[in-house]
């Protein structure tokens, strides 16, 4: 009975999906709600697979020139207001800072929600010369926006992420710059968490306060839901005139700079539990399960059983993050909990198997298991983690692809919308009068304008004038 408990306190991702969600996140003990409304305390479970995303997308950065730093977390209200159409964006969702101690400020304190503004203030004394240039910086912090419905993970009021900004000669290099990390992350997404993403712009609506261009990676979560997983911003050289950062070029005359904006939050765990759990818990790709292995002795009190999985999880250290289970909990509980919380793979040893020199490695993607022989361990522990991440990447581009229609007039997208869940592909003329009466009419937004564009038809979806792009359209998160 008690087995069965665990499973149960999980709610059927088919009979509600958000409660699905929430029951996962507790359970995996991920996350926890606090006192403080709206935000949430990351737990070490949780947070160990920040880590593991937070160092593998760091070394990515790195590898194309990144360099990090740190910027205050206060902007002064006359620095946030510098930038007209940034500020308006903000504005909503900012927190003020009033008092310092029983003091009144001179001047209001934003509690940053992005740091656009203050790493213009810093590019300002730094950038002199072209020589200074290009500026390639990202920070790892915390940012504050004061939403009014919170999700775990999702939505809260605090979140962690990492913002990268840089600043150019020209505005070329600030477009490569701006793809390139765009890149980064569409690779991130799909070789270390499994997801596959489809890269494209943003509609001048969707676009980020104050950019040029905002470029974004669109996720398909299991409920067919749209995830916005890293957005890419080029803000030309806007920032650069509301803030007066110049350099002298080659020839000494005083040029603007141009600037590029980044980021990806810890909504990204949002979205490995919504690809890939299903209705026994968590379900996470390798790369970055804190623990990959786990070791399950069975009828541990029996003479010899402890000791021979203590040195097999010691050998598995080598070769993988691995772990062992000792409590005193049955066999049966064991195996539940450890498919709660998604770890990758179960070794099962026993007096029978240490007889015959073997074990069994149970898969939690698929339940598969393989009886392997101990001198043959490393190899196949090894083998199926390399397998399991290939695979589990291309069973969420099947559930993507298959939950992507076509739509080429609004009865088909209505019925689409109305019936099915997913993305939908559909011609659009660029006006933004289309963009939101579609938004009225069934709470779908346009998640980008794919870059790899095709010619479903020569008429906007809604309105039946002339057609510009094909757009990815859906309900989002």
């Amino acid at each position: 009975m008690a087995e069965k408990k665990l499973v149960e306190a999980i709610t059927a991702m088919e009979e509600d999906f958000a409660q699905w969600y929430t029951d996962v996140v507790k359970k995996a003990e991920l996350l926890d709600y606090t006192s403080v409304k709206g935000c949430m305390v990351i737990r070490p479970a949780g947070y160990a697979i920040w880590e593991l995303i937070q160092k593998q997308m760091d070394e990515r950065f790195k590898e194309t020139g990144v360099q990090n730093v740190y910027l205050p977390m206060f902007i002064p209200e006359s620095l946030l207001n510098k930038e007209k159409d940034h500020v308006e964006g903000f504005a909503p969702e900012v927190a003020w800072v009033t008092h310092g101690g029983l003091q009144p400020l001179q001047e209001r304190l934003c509690v940053r929600p992005t740091s656009e503004t203050l790493f213009c203030d810093y590019y300002k004394n730094t950038v002199h010369s072209y020589r200074d240039l290009p500026q390639i910086c990202n920070q790892w912090c915390s940012v504050v926006r004061w939403e009014k419905e919170t999700r775990p993970f999702l939505r809260s009021r605090e979140f962690l992420w990492q913002e990268g900004h840089t600043a150019h000669a020209t505005a070329k290099e600030a477009e490569e710059r701006t793809l390139q990390m765009l890149n980064v992350y569409a690779d991130f997404c799909e070789q270390v968490l499994a997801i596959p993403v489809i890269k494209g712009r943003k509609t001048d609506k969707e676009k980020f306060a104050g950019a040029e261009s905002t470029y974004t990676i669109e996720a398909l979560m299991h409920d067919g839901k749209a995830l916005q997983s890293g957005t890419s911003h080029n803000f030309g050289d806007g920032f650069a005139k509301a803030f007066d950062i110049q350099y002298t070029d080659k020839n000494n005359k005083l040029q603007y700079v141009h600037q590029t904006s980044w980021g990806s939050t810890t909504r990204l765990i949002g979205a490995v539990i919504m690809v890939h759990g299903d209705n026994s818990g968590l379900c996470l790709p390798p790369k970055i399960a804190p623990v990959q292995v786990m070791v399950i002795p069975i009828q541990q009190k029996k003479e010899g059983v402890l000791s021979k999985a203590e040195e097999i999880c010691d050998r598995l250290k080598k070769v993988s993050r691995a772990g062992i289970d000792i409590t005193d909990k049955s066999p049966g509980w064991k195996f539940s909990e450890q498919e709660m919380r998604g770890i990758p793979l179960r070794v099962e040893i026993g007096p029978k198997d240490i007889e015959a020199g073997k074990c069994i490695i149970c898969r939690r993607d698929n339940r598969e298991k393989y009886e392997v022989s101990l001198e043959e361990l490393e190899n196949k522990v090894t083998e199926l983690l390399d397998r399991m991440q290939v695979e589990m990447l291309e069973r969420a581009r099947a559930h993507r692809d298959k939950h992507t229609y076509v739509a080429k007039n609004m009865d088909e997208f209505r019925r689409l919308f109305n019936e099915k869940t997913g993305f939908v592909k559909a011609m659009w003329c660029g006006d933004q009068a289309c963009e939101d009466a579609i938004k009225e009419e069934l709470a779908v937004t346009s998640r980008c304008m794919p870059f790899e564009q095709e010619n479903l038809s020569e008429v906007c979806v809604c309105c039946n004038k002339p057609a510009k792009k094909m757009v990815y359209w859906g309900k989002a998160y």
